[in-house]
């Protein structure tokens, strides 16, 4: 008994539910996390994962509902809604099991069954009830080790705030299904750590519902005595956490215990890292990883500053995207990073490698390690061919970059900042973050066989997204053809034109849903600046020149047309305008140092 899960730390998840294995490809084993004598192995198999029910004075008490989404299954038939996870705001929408060849009633599957269940004691309206309703504890899927399948994160302790019956649609044929409204609690009175102890008292049938409250976090006491009135208050605060290095963590642990292992080298790199920043590293927060971005220290020829800085980062945020690991060789990196200053560095810049590769350290942003700290004042290339260090993104950094709209805001801050009067596609595509660009994103072209026509041609495969005409057309019926920006709407010879523009796009690397709640009716005029990014809108509502932030009108809406907030904020992120205080530029701490 004991074990703790730490809110945003990767676990592995494997098929070998052997408990007494601490350790699986270099990441804690869940089932060695939660292995209990009181509960059977937790089942993380599917989207809804009930602990079995145990019988406490004549009544049932569920331990939990362990919840796992799996982005990588998004749009497929096998799942075909999306969920969205606004971890910043603690809030996630989760979408039941329903499918379209299921033939039972809305809310019979097995998982939404229970879910249904659970609510009914989480929107209860005393305490008397709420006392027993069940935990989510809430999981998403993951990419490690270059597969999606087998590693899940940890997001948080979760209650149902709402529940509404929808229509979906897969291929064209709707169906019914629930979406679930979670509400993260803030776990920071446990310093982010749920203990299992809680889970398992709930499962102890010695233990009254009372007594097993007592083992509960803070937040959960606090909403089971004021419910959904008091979720503003304890709900989940943005998280600014450090992601532990792998295998980091003891494999036996006891409550409150969190053991770091450092290999020599890692102490020895550890020394260099702290060279003259102090011991003391501040938390990283969104905002302030944005400001960094935009005021790194470089230098200026003419006027123009040194892009060697911010290629770095864009190759180092295309590795995050890709799930590969932050920190990254001197060979690897200066392969890499030298290609690309030597293709897209100024022409009267050298390719120097090795400049950012130790430098991006005064951004507060960047780990080096490997090199003994007498060689910290040394840096040439022969040291680094000696030593080999690695370097990349420091642990906050990289958490942060995982999620997708922070990362996607962080890009923009570096196009705009430093690239604004640059060719940026071959950039963009060169890196892998071709998409990014543009609001819709891109598809799929694979090359299949070149022909000799009197034109030269070439025979293409095409993976093009299938969209949903029927919720096209349904969307802009509801607003008559009226722009949601300018309220323009167009005349034809017969009838009226309007346009349906996807707010996350459909391509990669956005992935959106084809879904009403993802859709906004535009005139081409709008849907053209939206797609390019240059205007967004803003939490109020309002429509904004990306430019300068200007407004431009308010966004018309219809009660009948819900749209999803995390997709507007996603939008605002690739505008480089999600940051509350984006406009007031953090100022790095520490001396900055060339």
């Amino acid at each position: 008994m004991g074990s703790q899960l730490r809110v945003g730390e990767v676990m592995r998840s494997s098929q070998n539910r052997d408990p007494s294995i601490g350790f699986m490809d270099g990441y804690p084993n869940i089932h060695h996390l939660t292995a209990s004598q009181v509960l059977a192995p937790i089942q993380l198999s599917k989207g809804i994962n009930p602990i079995a029910e145990v019988k406490v004075a004549r009544a049932a008490r569920r331990p939990a509902v362990l919840i796992r989404s799996s982005p990588w299954k998004a749009g497929s038939t096998e799942t075909p809604w999306h969920d969205e996870f606004d971890l910043e705001n603690g809030r996630v929408t989760y979408f039941g099991d329903q499918r379209v060849d299921h033939t039972v009633s809305v809310g019979e599957t097995q998982g939404n069954k229970v879910l249904r269940k659970a609510w009914a004691n989480h929107r209860a309206m005393t305490a008397q009830e709420r006392i027993s309703a069940a935990p989510l504890l809430v999981f998403a899927t993951v990419t490690r080790n270059k597969t999606h399948k087998g590693y899940v994160k940890f997001c948080g302790l979760a209650v149902i705030e709402d529940v509404e019956e929808i229509e979906q649609s897969d291929k064209g044929r709707p169906f019914p299904n629930l979406r679930y409204e979670l509400a993260l609690l803030d776990l920071g009175a446990e310093h982010d750590l749920l203990n299992w102890a809680w889970i398992e008292a709930r499962a102890n049938q010695r233990l009254s519902t009372t007594e097993s409250l007592e083992h509960a976090p803070q937040s959960w006491r606090r909403w089971v005595e004021g419910g959904h009135a008091i979720l503003p208050k304890i709900r989940q605060r943005p998280l600014h956490l450090e992601e532990p290095k792998i295998g980091s963590r003891s494999p036996s642990r006891h409550a409150g215990e969190v053991a770091l292992s450092l290999t020599p080298t890692q102490s020895r790199s550890r020394s260099v890292h702290n060279a003259g920043h102090g011991d003391r590293q501040p938390r990283l927060t969104a905002a302030a990883l944005m400001g960094r971005l935009k005021n790194l220290k470089v230098h200026r020829q003419d006027g123009r500053p040194s892009l060697h800085k911010p290629l770095t980062l864009m190759w180092a945020m295309a590795k995050n995207a890709r799930g590969e690991s932050r920190l990254s060789p001197w060979p690897e990196f200066r392969d890499g990073v030298g290609k690309l200053l030597i293709e897209f560095g100024h022409p009267q810049s050298s390719p120097t490698p090795e400049y950012p590769f130790w430098h991006l350290r005064t951004s507060g942003l960047w780990d080096v390690d490997g090199l003994p700290a007498e060689r910290a004042g040394k840096i040439s290339v022969p040291v680094l061919d000696r030593y080999k260090p690695q370097a990349g993104f420091t642990q906050q950094a990289d958490f942060l970059l995982s999620d997708p709209f922070v990362r996607s805001q962080a890009i923009a801050v570096l196009r705009e900042t430093y690239f604004a009067e640059f060719a940026q596609h071959n950039l963009m595509e060169r890196l892998g973050l071709a998409g990014y660009e543009n609001a819709s994103g891109i598809e799929e072209l694979a090359e299949e066989t070149n022909q000799h026509d009197p034109a030269a041609r070439r025979a293409t495969n095409t993976s093009r997204i299938v969209r949903d005409v029927g919720l096209a057309n349904k969307v802009k019926e509801m607003h008559s053809d009226h722009c949601q920006v300018c309220g323009e709407q167009l005349a034809k010879r017969f009838g009226t034109y309007s346009e349906a523009a996807h707010i996350r796009g459909l391509g990669r690397p956005h992935n959106g849903p084809d879904e009403l709640a993802n859709l906004l009716v535009l005139c081409p005029n709008h849907h053209v600046q939206f797609d390019t990014l240059a205007i967004y809108i803003d939490p109020e509502g309002a429509v904004r020149a990306t430019a300068d932030g200007s407004h431009q009108s308010m966004l018309r809406r219809l009660p009948k047309h819900h749209i999803s907030e995390a997709h507007l904020r996603y939008h605002r992120a690739l505008c480089g305008r999600d940051a509350p205080d984006q406009e007031a530029p953090v100022q790095n701490p520490r001396p900055v140092q060339r």
